[in-house]
């Protein structure tokens, strides 16, 4: 395992729109020592096709295709093929500022994490940024973070040398990220934050409100089937999260 290297994991299903644009937000990094695994599950849109070409451009990209679907699953299998020291997650449509991998490893190394997030910006669906910025706190525990999922799956990275690589892998539910901090937070680790806009989430217009209910299903099963809450304990930390939930949007 190189010291210093990061493999950065994109699970990939039906992203030819976008994926080139979020491969070259990896390639513009000012942090060099990396690989790229792009872990393609059952696309049919000639998004395989685009990986491969991607892959001919840069020796660091790696493309595994795989036959199981779902992107807990497909960053599992891109965590299982991984040979370096940081693990960094990307979702296939989001972008990463240049210095985003240079200033997050510095951040950790400087503050002993084992488990960091940055801020963000919302994007449009053509990743024009809005102007709404999420702020971080600078620490998250296991409490503190079942009532403020601010940690957003494009902004976090593990040390694996502060954290088994075995604990890192994703269950598979719905919500399946949310869970792995919780699950993480749970074994006493602390989240640190580096309150600095580093990536661009990029949010499709279409589909908004369904995609809102869906997301309030899938915490209120998290408390209830994941963390195995009471009901009235479950309440009690589902208002705190739609409240600040709804404050990062506004």
């Amino acid at each position: 395992m190189s010291e210093g290297k990061v493999s950065i994991i994109i699970p990939v299903h039906n992203a030819k729109n976008y994926i080139d644009e979020t491969v070259n937000s990896v390639l513009s990094q000012t942090e060099k020592d990396w690989e790229l695994i792009l872990a393609e599950n059952g696309s049919d849109d000639g998004t395989a096709e685009e990986l491969e070409r991607l892959s001919l451009t840069d020796e660091r990209i790696r493309v595994l295709r795989l036959t199981t679907k779902g992107a807990a699953l497909a960053r599992n299998e891109g965590l299982k093929a991984s040979k370096g020291r940081y693990i960094a997650f990307l979702d296939a449509d989001d972008l990463w500022k240049p210095e985003k991998l240079e200033k997050e490893i510095r951040f950790m190394q400087e503050t002993n994490a084992a488990f960091a997030f940055t801020g963000y910006e919302f994007g449009d669906e053509n990743a024009a940024p809005t102007g709404k910025i999420v702020h971080v706190p600078e620490t998250l525990n296991h409490k503190q973070a079942m009532k403020n999922t601010t940690i957003f799956t494009s902004t976090v990275m593990f040390d694996t040398n502060l954290i088994d690589k075995e604990k890192l892998f994703m269950p598979n539910i719905k919500s399946e990220d949310t869970a792995l901090w919780w699950s993480v937070l749970r074994q006493g680790y602390l989240a640190h934050g580096l309150n600095e806009n580093l990536v661009l989430y990029r949010r499709p217009t279409k589909s908004l409100s369904s995609n809102k209910i869906e997301a309030l299903r899938r915490i209120w099963n998290l408390y209830r089937k994941w963390e195995k809450l009471s009901f009235f304990k479950s309440c009690w930390y589902f208002i705190n999260w739609a409240f600040r939930a709804v404050g990062r949007r506004i």
